[in-house]
């Protein structure tokens, strides 16, 4: 029995928001929303207010990322705090709008839990999305949703620590006092894929049960959480005018969290040359390939592996 002096007391987490269409062609999100919308009685746990919400409607409209800018970069100190207009980008204005309904962001009115559902195009699985290392509460929850989609389902649920200062971006979710996000694929953008779109669905059971179960006064008790830390962003290989002149490598390809060591083939040119990675360790590629991030110059991020210890937790 864990000691109640070293037990972190968090609030109820009283009200939670289902985020999906923050990418309005990523259809797995976007489609549970739209059915939680029109019959929520399947993300209903007593106790708690879930409220499913389409973040970016007009992009959602059009089956597109965006209509002006990344609305999942959109949640800055500046773009929050920027007298609100028509002359504004579409998401900026929206994310005004998202962060006076759920937020504001960093305050106590904020929501207590955003899940952000999203689809990638790339191998990744079922991989959760943790912002912070010392937040136990999201920890906890991660760990339960972990330990039974794998004893259950035998489905592998990677954690993704986007801690990293030169990668940190502002997210939709970034409004909650705990963010998540949820990224499952591969699945092409504008398109569902019933495998990925049930996936989806349990892991948000699994952490709605979790919530509940906190709320009903269960103690959590220590854990820990095996995580992959950002570490760097990989680009594609560009001549001189900026253009890509190589393809991931087909030994990379659809290999995301699997080792990457030193020497192993990363890049292929057009004319079949291999382009090896030349890194001082082994590193676990993610997001390999990703469709939207070919405008971001980005062709897949590396990561290292450690394990977060989690406090016990117990509401307060």
């Amino acid at each position: 029995m864990t000691s109640s002096t070293n037990v972190s007391r968090f609030h109820e987490a009283r009200r939670v928001a289902i985020f999906g269409g923050t990418h309005g062609n990523e259809m797995s999100g976007v489609t549970l929303v739209n059915l939680w919308i029109q019959n929520g009685k399947e993300i209903q746990r007593k106790g708690v207010e879930t409220k499913p919400f389409i973040t970016n409607p007009r992009a959602v409209e059009k089956c597109t990322r965006y209509v002006d800018t990344d609305l999942n970069r959109a949640f800055t100190t500046e773009n929050l705090s920027a007298p609100s207009g028509d002359d504004l980008p579409y998401e900026v204005q929206r994310a005004q709008q998202i962060n006076e309904t759920f937020g504001p962001k960093g305050s106590p009115e904020a929501y207590d839990v955003i899940f952000d559902l999203h689809n990638t195009t790339s191998n990744m699985g079922c991989t959760l999305i943790l912002e912070s290392s010392k937040d136990h509460f999201n920890l906890q929850m991660m760990h339960y949703i972990k330990v039974n989609l794998e004893s259950v389902y035998s489905l592998s649920c990677p954690v993704l620590l986007t801690e990293h200062p030169l990668l940190k971006y502002s997210t939709s979710r970034s409004v909650a006092k705990h963010p998540i996000g949820l990224e499952v694929g591969p699945q092409p953008q504008g398109v569902l894929r019933s495998n990925i779109f049930e996936s989806m669905r349990l892991v948000l059971k699994h952490a709605l049960d979790f919530i509940e179960l906190f709320n009903e006064g269960l103690e959590f008790p220590p854990c820990t959480v095996d995580v992959f830390r950002v570490s760097e962003k990989m680009d594609y290989p560009r001549d001189t005018n900026g253009n890509i002149i190589a393809m991931v490598h087909p030994n990379l390809q659809d290999c995301d969290w699997e080792p990457l060591n030193p020497g192993d083939p990363m890049f292929q040119t057009f004319d079949g040359t291999t382009i090896r990675y030349e890194g001082a360790g082994t590193v676990y590629p993610t997001f390999i390939n990703e469709a939207a991030y070919y405008e971001k110059q980005q062709a897949f991020v590396t990561t290292r592996r450690e394990t977060l210890a989690a406090g016990a937790i117990k509401k307060t």
